[in-house]
């Protein structure tokens, strides 16, 4: 009898799930999609021929697997993309920065193609660009000031002599990589405006886990490194992913992956089921049985049964959809379980007001970051990306500016309860209070709320472990993924744990101890 999984969920490590099931068992498989929307957070939000990405996506792994994973899907790029050949026609010089694929597709006669990006990420601090991350150059040291330096520097090796014992928040974990004066300027401020709590109360096993491999001594060493040679294979395998200087980007952004990934999908026979909620899972003794969902297009509530099921759903969702068969200590964690919501608000613009004074290559003196970290302390926004730079096709017309300004928040806090037409006025003058935009210059706008976008690392998160140990004795249930797991996972990782659960399904393995270490142990740990 053929057996059917059931996944929740059409994000990324949802869809990674359905694909390694298609295309390696004979497993009949039907995803439920909350949303009419495929790729979760991973997708991109098309407004008026422009297209967002929901946080910036670089696509980029330490994780063989996953690269090439990508590449069966969206090959790398072989002739130059619209904005290079651009360059050409405005400053007659030809493209050295990355290596093309002498194979590869030709972005501007196909859009199943992955762009080689050039990153640059640059810190907004006292009205002025710092390196991402800090590296003690001229401009560093002139735009910080010989006082703070020589604090910076003394703190730094007095926590090399006196390390933090006992690493417990998040504070200490960044004190005790780069000192207390370089937390203050650089991390402190701008974590508690991503968290809305104080460093003190997150967990360090974020830091241990988003920014593992980052210290002072690495940025340095890396630094030293790029002054003598420039990696220009994609595969970086030798850098640290924080401080890596390309990446691939799917030419119409990251939705472009899943969306495609998703008829591959429903081409081989897998069903995807949008605008369903699910709203319960009956359970016996270690074993799910079957999943009831509600479709608000039809307005039908269904039942289905299944083999094995996937979850990539928020923990806190799932614990509920179990029902009254959850112990009382499990519901009280999940109860405690937060998150943290974002919202972006796009602009479309004649031109920035701040120019491009580095010597990267661009046209029209636009500044070549992806995304810039706004630390200035009198205003929310977080961060912003530069669509053009991404992908030029993610732009109607080239010549305008495509950006987004990202916020973090919580749902029904006052940002979130902003009428759509508030809250863009309030980031436009926002960006034009810091001299970054002119508000005049300002031609269109849109506004996308995404909620439980981070899982938290403090309510109830120390306890998490309860409610791991509860649904690890169900079988045929698997919890992948960024919310499934409640654990603040990149992509690659996220597809890692679905790619690791359908193998354990394949390989007949019953511990699921090696989907959850992915991304702590070593093995998975962002660096070489």
């Amino acid at each position: 009898m053929t057996k059917t999984a059931i996944i929740i969920g059409a994000g990324p490590a949802g869809l990674t799930a359905a694909y390694e099931l298609i295309t390696k068992t004979d497993i009949k498989i039907i995803v439920i999609e909350q949303t009419n929307d495929i790729g979760g957070i991973s997708k991109t939000v098309v407004h008026n021929g422009n297209r967002m990405d929901i946080g910036g996506h670089r696509f980029f792994s330490k994780s063989d697997t996953v690269m090439k994973w990508w590449q069966e899907i969206l090959p790398i790029q072989g002739s130059e993309s619209k904005d290079d050949i651009l360059k050409d026609i405005y400053y007659q010089k030809k493209r050295t920065q990355v290596k093309l694929s002498p194979d590869g597709p030709d972005p501007e006669k196909t859009d199943r193609v992955m762009l080689i990006r050039n990153r640059l990420s640059r810190i907004f601090f006292l009205r002025k660009f710092f390196d991402y991350p800090i590296t003690l150059n001229g401009r560093t040291l002139s735009n910080l000031g010989i006082v703070r330096i020589i604090k910076i520097g003394w703190t730094y090796f007095w926590i090399q002599i006196f390390p933090v014992k006992n690493i417990t928040s998040l504070e200490d974990f960044f004190i005790s990589r780069f000192g207390k004066e370089l937390y203050k300027t650089f991390f402190k401020d701008y974590t508690e405006k991503v968290w809305g709590v104080p460093c003190t109360e997150i967990a360090a096993d974020w830091g241990a886990q988003r920014i593992k491999e980052l210290s002072v001594s690495r940025a340095l060493l890396h630094a030293m490194k790029s002054i003598l040679k420039k990696e220009k294979s994609i595969e970086q395998k030798n850098t640290d992913t924080s401080l890596i200087e390309q990446f691939m980007y799917p030419k119409l952004g990251p939705g472009q992956m899943w969306e495609t990934v998703a008829r591959i999908v429903e081409e081989k026979g897998g069903v995807i089921i949008k605008n369903s909620e699910v709203v319960a899972l009956n359970i016996s003794e270690n074993q799910v049985n079957e999943l009831s969902y509600f479709n608000h297009t039809d307005q039908k509530k269904s039942i289905i049964k299944g083999d094995y099921f996937f979850s990539t759903m928020p923990v806190k969702d799932l614990i509920t959809a179990l029902g009254n068969k959850v112990p009382s200590k499990v519901k009280v964690v999940s109860d405690g379980l937060q998150y943290r919501d974002f919202i972006t608000v796009g602009l479309l613009l004649n031109k920035l007001k701040i120019k491009n004074e580095t010597k990267m290559q661009t046209l029209h003196e636009l500044i070549p970051d992806s995304w810039i970290y706004i630390q200035e302390p009198n205003v929310k926004v977080g961060r912003l990306q530069i669509f053009n730079n991404w992908s030029p096709y993610m732009v109607a017309d080239i010549e305008k500016v495509w950006i987004g300004l990202e916020y973090f928040c919580n749902e029904g806090d006052e940002l979130w309860q902003k009428k759509d037409s508030e809250f863009i006025q309030f980031a436009i003058d926002e960006l034009d209070s810091i001299d970054i935009i002119d508000k005049n210059e300002v031609l269109d706008s849109t506004i996308i709320r995404m909620p439980k976008t981070y899982p938290a690392y403090f309510g109830t998160y120390s306890d998490f472990n309860i409610i791991r140990d509860f649904t690890d004795k169900f079988m045929n249930l698997f919890l992948i993924g960024r919310n499934g797991m409640h654990k603040y996972n990149n992509q690659d990782h996220s597809m890692l744990t679905a790619i690791t659960a359908v193998n354990n399904i394949i390989n007949g393995e019953k511990s699921k101890n090696n989907i959850w270490n992915i991304n702590t142990e070593i093995e998975y740990h962002e660096e070489k």
